[in-house]
């Protein structure tokens, strides 16, 4: 085994246990508590819920309208992830109301101007995964992806490494997006 940097200690991996594979690991135990819903106590309530009423430096909160709001994906897949969401507790988008409907995607418009403006992206996924067997985290509230994409964000990391790369921290994200969102609909 060889190493660059003799700062970084290298384990051989012959003497643990276990089968050996070609797949690199990094360490997030900070995920423990969302995979084990431990950030999503019954006395917090549903986060889309208990998001908007934050005090606003610890709010992830972006953008607000009358019946929906942005908030920053607190585990993005990529830098700007945002989910838009309506402020009352609905699972599923046909019980949305028509004005529902309608902010939300006006919002989703706006999310997009912003993110090509401040983040210079290129493309977008977006969608809503309605029902766990959809893949929805939190099923019990409905919320729309709107994922920002590059051109370069196509890295070796997800392909070879399994490891996705996040740039931007979500609190300086959160201040570029609120400067730069459309006025009357700030967070």
């Amino acid at each position: 085994m060889s190493n660059d940097d003799p700062g970084v200690p290298l384990i051989d991996p012959s003497g643990l246990p276990g089968v050996p594979d070609a797949f690199q690991r990094l360490w997030t135990p900070h995920r423990m508590a969302y995979l084990n819903g431990e950030d999503r106590t019954a006395e917090q309530g549903c986060v889309f819920c208990v998001a908007p009423d934050m005090a606003e430096d610890d709010s992830l909160v972006v953008a607000r309208g009358q019946l929906v709001y942005a908030v920053l994906n607190l585990y993005p897949y990529n830098a700007g992830h945002l989910l838009i969401t309506p402020y009352r507790h609905v699972a599923n988008y046909d019980d949305l109301g028509v004005e529902e409907a309608a902010e939300l995607s006006a919002m989703m418009q706006d999310a997009i101007r912003t993110l090509r403006h401040v983040a210079g992206a290129q493309g977008f996924n977006m969608g809503i995964n309605q029902g766990s067997i959809a893949g929805a985290g939190i099923e019990a509230h409905l919320h729309q992806h709107v994922v920002p994409r590059w051109g370069q964000d196509s890295n070796f990391f997800p392909i070879i490494a399994r490891t996705k790369a996040i740039p931007q921290i979500l609190g300086d994200m959160r201040e570029q997006l609120i400067a730069s969102w459309p006025s009357g609909s700030k967070g």
